[in-house]
């Protein structure tokens, strides 16, 4: 089950952003603004938003893949396993 996200306002942001950012960097969770009671924005470490990014090319990757398999296009399957062994090895580094 996902964790529900820590909310602050966004003087609370103004006040202590050093202390806001610390606590971003080493939870690795996202972080919700509020400005006059509502969601403004989302705040992430760079390794959290770099993960994520990652994880969404990979996704877009299996689904190009299921269309050219839908549409009768084929790829090799070392082909195949070099461009994700590459997307993974980025993702290690």
């Amino acid at each position: 089950m996902a964790k529900v996200p820590e909310i602050i306002p966004v003087t609370d942001l103004r006040q202590d952003a050093a202390s806001v950012l610390k606590r971003v960097q080493t939870s690795h969770q996202p972080l919700v603004i509020t400005q006059r009671g509502r969601a403004a924005a989302i705040m992430l470490s760079v390794d959290a938003y770099e993960r994520g990014e990652r994880e969404r090319q990979l996704l877009r990757l299996l689904v190009r893949g299921e269309q050219e398999i839908a549409a009768g296009v084929g790829h090799g399957l070392d082909d195949v396993l070099g461009e994700a062994d590459a997307l993974l090895t980025d993702g290690a580094a």
